[in-house]
């Protein structure tokens, strides 16, 4: 490896053209160029794993766009080492896309869930249309076409079987695809029924076909409540999937993506570093191994952009730990998106306050950055959860750790159950002349001790080993929560 470094204003060149402007994965197609691979997805690409959870940001719509790419599919193949993936025809089954020749979209549902259409038929419907069935074809309205496959079971489970067979003729799996399940539905108990039709055919088709599956991209809280209560439905918990993302993993993704950026600067980046490998004709670039997967060589790398401390000294911190530690929720997961935000919100706030820094991050640049992940992650709570934000609200001012009888004594000061309750039937505007109530919320909204395990599962919340109740950073600063020596709270 070459031990020479780009100058300051090359990595700020090169920090600004490689990170998007937007990471929302609903902006940006995937590209050969963006496709990353972590070591930790692998079991989520299987084809026979059929459900795949993740949090906000963590890859699950990039990684359901990607496989109805067939290039990146191949990619996948290769470097995952997983052959079956090059004989798979793919179908989605749902997405954020509006594709109502495919599947209903979400005004559609919401009639078709109030007219009582079983989930299932419906999803059956749309399984048989990416399967071409004749009658289906014929009609134009989603209710019409689940009446037909509720009416005509025989006839459904024949051509079920005639695709399966013709795809083991031809050696193919057919994958159908299912992805933003957060909009299937405003009302989260019916979004819950529709999502467990989808994992109840799911299923079916795993243990009735052997080349028939389906990969249901899910966040954790919504597969943790649906309606699981057919028969065998453990089972698909048991080969269930988790897109993860380790340090290595993300300081492997900002490197691949500067690596993978047209233009001078990006090459000279390559060549210095070493080891890189063209792919797809020189459009893809693969980094080596010590640049994706090993922490000594990355922190170097990263030193060279960022300096080694936060601050004066190692008492500080060191930029290379402290950036994820502090974007980090309460089960030890940072998600990409936050972490490639705050070194965008790094690089702009070093170019505006400290543009003659040594180095092309200034550590009040990273600090900001990670007030500002904040923000936007309890953003999407509360879209995701509004009960969370009413819950930690209440211990706005305070400083963790925190003993638990405390947090149940703010939460009674403040009539959280009573808000809660409230909150559970909310109503919010729809398209009809009625407003739609959403139940939404804990699930033992009364019982102050299960609240607080049930944040601690989904990592807003975690517990010391003396008990006490801490909050990790990127939930903790935006909600104005206290900690000594900890990451302020931005200031407005």
């Amino acid at each position: 490896m070459n031990s020479a470094a780009l100058g300051v204003q090359e990595y700020r060149e090169l920090l600004a053209a490689g990170l998007p402007e937007a990471h929302d994965a609903d902006t940006a197609e995937p590209s050969v160029q963006s496709l990353f691979t972590p070591d930790t997805h692998r079991a989520a690409l299987y084809v026979d794993t059929t459900v795949v959870r993740g949090g906000r940001g963590v890859g699950k719509t990039f990684w359901y766009r990607s496989l109805q790419d067939r290039t990146l599919r191949e990619i996948a193949a290769q470097e995952y080492g997983i052959d079956r993936l090059r004989r798979v025809t793919v179908s989605t089954g749902y997405g954020a896309a509006w594709k109502p020749n495919l599947y209903p979209g979400p005004g559609n549902l919401r009639q078709l869930v109030e007219e009582g259409v079983p989930p299932y038929d419906l999803w059956y419907a749309v399984l048989l249309t990416a399967f071409d069935q004749p009658e289906l074809r014929e009609l134009s309205e989603w209710r019409d076409k689940a009446a037909w496959v509720r009416s005509n079971p025989g006839a459904a489970e024949r051509t079920v079987q005639r695709v399966d067979k013709e795809a083991q003729d031809k050696r193919v799996t057919h994958l159908i695809l299912f992805d933003a399940l957060e909009h299937l539905h405003r009302v989260r108990s019916q979004a819950d029924r529709l999502v467990s039709g989808i994992l109840e055919l799911a299923l079916a088709m795993r243990l009735g076909t052997r080349n028939i599956r389906f990969k249901v991209f899910i966040r954790p809280d919504m597969y943790d409540g649906a309606l699981l209560h057919f028969p065998d439905a453990s089972k698909l918990s048991s080969n269930a999937a988790a897109l993860t993302w380790s340090r290595a993993n993300l300081y492997g993704l900002l490197f691949h993506t500067l690596g993978n950026h047209d233009g001078d600067v990006a090459a000279r980046f390559r060549h210095l570093t070493g080891g890189w490998q063209p792919e797809a004709d020189g459009q893809r670039h693969v980094p080596p191994a010590l640049l994706s997967g090993d922490e000594q060589f990355q922190t170097e790398q990263f030193t060279l952009i960022a300096g080694p401390y936060m601050g004066s000294n190692f008492r500080k911190g060191h930029t290379f730990t402290w950036l994820p530690n502090h974007l980090m929720d309460g089960v030890e997961q940072v998600s990409p998106r936050s972490f490639l935000s705050a070194l965008q919100k790094a690089l702009a706030e070093t170019r505006d306050q400290y543009a003659g820094h040594e180095f092309a991050l200034h550590h009040e640049g990273i600090r900001r950055g990670v007030q500002t992940a904040s923000e936007t992650r309890v953003a999407e709570v509360g879209e995701d959860m509004p009960w969370v934000r009413l819950a930690i609200e209440a211990l706005a001012g305070r400083q963790v750790p925190i003993e638990q009888e405390k947090v149940e004594g703010l939460w009674e000061e403040s009539r959280l159950v009573d808000a809660l309750r409230k909150e559970a039937e909310r109503y919010v505007p729809s398209d009809s002349q009625e407003d739609t109530l959403v139940r939404t919320g804990p699930r033992h909204p009364g019982d102050p001790a299960l609240l607080i395990e049930e944040l601690i599962s989904l990592g807003v919340m975690r517990r010391r080993r003396d008990g006490r109740i801490d909050l990790p950073d990127v939930y903790r600063i935006a909600f104005n929560v206290g900690r000594k020596g900890g990451v302020p709270r931005v200031a407005n």
